[in-house]
């Protein structure tokens, strides 16, 4: 469904300050100073992966790259060069200065030209978004949403004197470039985090973390030696009366993915566990999946509940015994994650299995020793997780600050004014100008024609 109502209205109507503009600015329909072409119809059955011309599809503006070829004759006028505004006119209106390679403006997506002595491309750029969110939003559709360019042609838009409008610019990039870096200084945190992750894990079972008992004097012993490892079934599916109105939790590898398994998406019967093989581990079993997609073999989570699982996790439950504690031994596995995925053996989806984890060499100190290590491993995690958090609030502050400043710039805020700069009323003056001109060039250029087919008549 297509936008149906006055773009003006919603902009006089908007308290959003991303609609804002200064007092000494002036409103003016975009495409007043601005050329708005539609993308060209190309037709898809020349379309491929790698040869012929980039064309640029709807997907592509959010992206910034083509990813498919155009082998087809080209048309002439169609294409997009490097910083060209493209706006995308389904789904969600994105749109960007083209960053990448000329490339061919396919339909559905639309160019902008601003007449650079009126409206500067970039200044475009800055204030064009918040307009297109505002389109979007009031454009309503059960599948997918449309917009025209006769809606972008019609936008009130904003218009600072031309030089305040270089100032803005040159402004807001230097400040955008500060988020930008900061931004990408925090996009290494995660990186970071998870490396001290792995060398605190590391330090703690080589007996570098707690140094009470020397490493040499610790104990070594294999999984099998000081617990019951145990597995799962699948019962069948086909056979109603091991799932239907079940009420004993049941999981699968993908739980492991939580560190702490407290509940199930699934339930079987006591059915199930009477005609399979099935059974139910204890709250504090430890699990380990064997075999699962992505990076989910190789993972442990204690089981915070009595539940059954399936065969594709390890179930161990340690022997009533003063040798190993459940929490030494579940941050022991979470360490060894990498060592254990190396661990499995198969063809094109290598899988562990019941002798590969019993057969895991743990090394273990004395009980006071395991607790204190995993009270330094538990600390340590927590303040991770407060790094963690800090930083995706810093992220978030950071688009605020972004927002806060294009406010800034449209309430006439952000910089200085000039007595000398061409007011605003004498700029539209001149667009408007200019375009009665064109007018009657067009006019005059059809009466020649008239007048010329008059004479030879």
């Amino acid at each position: 469904m297509s936008f149906s109502h006055d773009v003006a209205d919603l902009v006089a109507a908007s308290n959003d300050s991303l609609h804002a503009a200064a007092d000494w600015w002036q409103r003016i329909p975009l495409g007043e100073v601005c050329d708005i072409l539609n993308g060209f119809p190309f037709q898809s059955h020349y379309f491929n992966d790698s040869q012929g011309a980039p064309i640029i599809r709807i997907r592509d503006v959010t992206s910034g790259a083509c990813a498919t070829f155009y082998s087809g004759a080209i048309p002439e006028g169609y294409w997009v060069e490097p910083s060209d505004m493209v706006v995308g006119m389904d789904g969600d209106f994105n749109c960007r200065l083209w960053p990448s390679a000329p490339g061919l403006l396919n339909q559905r997506v639309c160019k902008l030209t601003p007449h650079e002595d009126f409206l500067d491309k970039e200044f475009l750029s800055y204030s064009l978004p918040g307009y297109l969110r505002l389109i979007n939003d009031h454009t309503h559709s059960i599948t997918v949403k449309h917009l025209s360019s006769k809606t972008i042609a019609e936008i009130p838009f904003p218009l600072p004197p031309r030089a305040e409008q270089r100032r803005l610019v040159a402004k807001l990039n230097s400040l955008f470039e500060r988020t930008r870096r900061a931004r990408e200084e925090l996009s290494h945190i995660p990186r970071l985090i998870e490396n001290y992750k792995k060398a605190i894990l590391e330090a703690a079972f080589r007996g570098d973390l707690v140094k009470a008992t020397p490493y040499q004097d610790w104990k070594t012993r294999r999984i099998e030696e000081i617990s019951k490892v145990g597995t799962g079934a699948t019962p069948k599916r086909g056979i109603g009366k091991y799932y239907d109105n079940g009420t004993i939790p049941w999981v699968t590898s993908g739980a492991v993915n939580q560190q702490k398994i407290e509940s199930a998406e699934e339930y079987i019967t006591q059915s199930a566990l009477d005609e399979t093989n099935c059974k139910v581990f204890p709250s504090g079993t430890l699990l380990v999946a064997m075999y699962g997609e992505g990076l989910t073999r190789g993972k442990v989570a204690i089981l915070e509940i009595d539940a059954a699982t399936n065969q594709a996790l390890a179930a161990i439950q340690l022997e009533k015994n003063d040798l190993v504690s459940n929490e030494y031994l579940f941050w022991f596995l979470q360490s060894n994650y990498l060592a254990l995925r190396a661990l499995a053996a198969g063809g094109v989806q290598p899988n562990l299995n019941l002798g590969i984890i019993k057969g895991i060499q743990v090394p273990i100190p004395p009980l006071d020793d395991q607790q204190l290590i995993v009270e330094k491993i538990k600390s340590a995690m927590d303040w991770l997780k407060i790094v963690d958090s800090e930083q995706e609030q810093a992220a978030h502050l950071l688009t605020y600050l972004d927002q806060a400043n294009l406010a800034k710039a449209f309430r006439g805020e952000l910089v200085h004014q000039e007595p000398n700069d061409e007011p605003a009323s004498v700029l539209l003056y001149r667009i408007r100008g200019q375009r009665a001109g064109e007018t009657r060039s067009k006019r005059g250029r059809r009466g020649s024609a008239a007048t010329a087919q008059e004479a030879m008549a």
